[in-house]
């Protein structure tokens, strides 16, 4: 199998376990602060690695770039400071199609900063699958819940930032590596935060904390793994297909039954990157 075809498996593996991990945060969020919620989130993710990184060996975990590390752990809590305010308000297939803004910002970024090389067929299925995100959130931002939808878009370019980031450190440091390290960055930026806001989870929260350590380990390496294997323009619009995870996942947990725009809009994503891999496919 090629790399930009392992590549866009393990993006799709990642969007699937970051869909549960959603739909577990987001009920968290309803439950407990945000900043607890974000807190914990990457506490236990650092907690769920602490076997593997005991059994290797601290040397095996010690970063090559640390400046870099920290860097990205500081860069992405200040994405997820807004997401976590918003999360508690926006619907689940909402929440996922305003990420889609992010690998536009993240396509644009590897251009600038990797010079990666202007591809339109790349480019035309980006911007085919953020059309179906506006359709999708059209009815969301034109309505009352616009304030926390554009809280939550503001997250949208320093999660960019941050998987730029991501991309110059698997240039030095193992995917593990960097899945535990953006574990004790965020954890060291949230954790003043979470302390003013705190306030003790319940025996079944603790529970719950402990599974979205393990999805959000798991999701991260996977992303990671991707990432390191191609292009940051091939494999970000295969991430669209998180919408329809979503929604089924809202439908299951909350009961919200996509709207005729969500549909729609699942269609125009999903035709973009069925095209765009059967594509690069052919081309590896």
């Amino acid at each position: 199998m090629s790399q930009p075809a392992r590549a866009m498996l393990w993006m799709l593996a990642s969007g699937i376990i970051f869909t549960g991990l959603n739909a577990l945060l987001r009920v968290l969020a309803q439950q407990l602060d945000p900043f607890v919620t974000q807190f914990l989130r990457y506490f236990f993710g650092l907690v769920v690695m602490l076997p593997f990184i005991l059994r290797a060996g601290l040397a095996a975990y010690r970063p090559r770039n640390l400046k870099g590390q920290l860097w990205r752990g500081a860069v992405h809590a200040s994405g997820l400071f807004c997401w976590f305010t918003a999360v508690p308000h926006v619907p689940l297939a909402e929440m996922t199609a305003l990420g889609f803004t992010t690998p536009l910002f993240i396509m644009l970024g590897a251009v600038i900063v990797f010079r990666e090389r202007l591809v339109a067929a790349r480019w035309i299925a980006a911007l085919v699958g953020f059309g179906g995100v506006v359709v999708v959130v059209w009815p969301g931002l034109a309505g009352a819940g616009s304030g926390y939808s554009l809280v939550m878009l503001a997250a949208a370019p320093l999660f960019a930032a941050s998987f730029l980031i991501t991309k110059a450190l698997t240039r030095t440091d193992r995917p593990e590596v960097i899945v535990a390290w953006q574990a004790i960055g965020v954890s060291l930026c949230t954790l003043p935060f979470a302390l003013w806001h705190w306030t003790t989870p319940e025996p079944w929260q603790w529970v719950m904390f402990v599974a979205t350590g393990v999805l959000g380990s798991a999701g991260h390496f996977c992303l990671t793994r991707s990432i390191g294997l191609a292009d940051m323009s091939v494999i970000q619009p295969i991430r669209f297909l998180e919408l329809l995870w979503a929604a089924l996942a809202g439908l299951a947990i909350w009961g919200e039954v996509p709207g005729e725009s969500t549909l729609i809009g699942g269609v125009i994503i999903f035709a973009a990157t069925t095209w765009i891999a059967r594509r690069e496919a052919r081309r590896a």
